[in-house]
């Protein structure tokens, strides 16, 4: 499909600077860019690159475009729009619904319990398992080898991708998507050893409630309550290979990255964000609008907004002043060596 600048930027509502008849039809990064594509430019270092870009289209954050000068191809067009990524992200997703379309009815084999109402508009792909007592919204799309357990909710134009599992009793909301591979409802880590010192089975009897919005990567677990329920809140985002365990609170609007881990009974609070393999302690509390840096521990609760860093996670200031120390250690231990024979000498 192809569209030309001046479209683009009447669907952007963006300012359309240089050849307004300039067509693309793909989308590159501005530096391997052709004429065929579009890119975009977010951060002022990128600018020079307008110079040699052969991109038909670049999409620019208006704040840093001043001089019409800065495009060196007279075939290109440049299009303001106050924020180029947001942008791109809209027109990415128009994109993305034409090169993978909502699908409708039922494939087979597939088994769906009787009883189970299959909305008109939704999709149900081959091999999927849809239990007792399960409630489907409107345009949901179930894709093949999906396992929906019994008296589960999934809500209006959730998508899940082939090999989710959504065990019994759980609810995932609205406008959701679980990637292959998500387990939901999983039991939690549970056990108590008998006066042998056998570990016994505690049953997690509780479920997981997914609120609308959300997004889980691929291969990521949010694990079912030992009683009442494990909570991933409206528009969180939870990247690939994540665990979530039992009875924890994810709180609105939170990112998780990869290899994100959260022990049981830990509430997260809004806006926060935890990046590649933090690991959150059990039994405890973080407020609203925290970011960890990567491979953070988080011992203790954390009961002051900001940035955290290290092992356990301190203040990412104080860390990194530590840090520095910590590179000088083995100068310091020399020169304490020294010190030290020049005492008893």
């Amino acid at each position: 499909m192809e569209f030309s600048a001046q479209q683009i930027a009447l669907l952007l509502g963006g300012k359309l600077v240089g050849n307004a008849n300039a067509k693309v039809s793909d989308v590159a990064p501005i530096e391997h860019a052709e004429a065929k594509h579009l890119s975009f430019i977010t951060d002022e270092k990128y600018l020079p690159q307008l110079q040699t870009t052969h991109a038909g289209v670049v999409l620019i954050t208006e704040s840093l475009f001043s001089d019409q000068s800065a495009i060196g191809n007279d075939q290109s067009a440049v299009i303001l729009v106050p924020n180029a990524r947001g942008a791109m992200a809209q027109l990415l997703q128009l994109v993305a619904k034409t090169m993978n379309p909502a699908r409708q009815g039922v494939e087979q084999p597939s088994f769906i319990s009787e009883g189970v109402t299959v909305p008109e508009d939704a999709y149900i792909g081959a091999f999927a398992y849809i239990g007792k007592n399960v409630r489907l919204g409107k345009g949901v799309q179930i894709y093949p080898n999906t396992y929906i357990g019994d008296n589960c909710i999934i809500g209006d134009n959730t998508i899940l991708y082939s090999g989710v599992k959504v065990y019994y009793n759980c609810s995932v909301g609205a406008n959701c998507i679980l990637h292959s591979g998500v387990v939901i409802g999983g039991d939690g880590f549970g056990f108590e050893p008998d006066a042998q010192g056998v570990n016994q089975k505690i049953p997690q009897i509780g479920n997981v409630i997914i609120e609308d919005d959300v997004e889980i990567g691929a291969n990521s677990t949010v694990d079912r309550a030992m009683m009442g329920s494990t909570v991933v809140r409206k528009n969180v985002k939870i990247d690939n290979l994540v665990q979530v365990a039992h009875n924890v609170e994810v709180g609105e609007s939170t990112f998780l990255c990869a290899q994100v881990g959260i022990a049981g009974s830990t509430k997260v609070g809004k806006h926060c964000i935890l990046t590649g393999q933090v690991g959150v302690a059990g039994h405890i509390e973080i407020v609203d609008n925290c970011i960890f840096g990567a491979q953070a521990g988080v011992a203790g609760s954390v009961r002051k907004p900001g940035m955290y860093q290290g092992s356990p996670a301190i203040d990412a200031a104080t860390w990194r002043r530590a840090t520095i120390g910590f590179k000088q250690l083995p100068e310091m231990v020399r020169d304490l060596h020294e010190l030290k024979k020049s005492h008893n000498s």
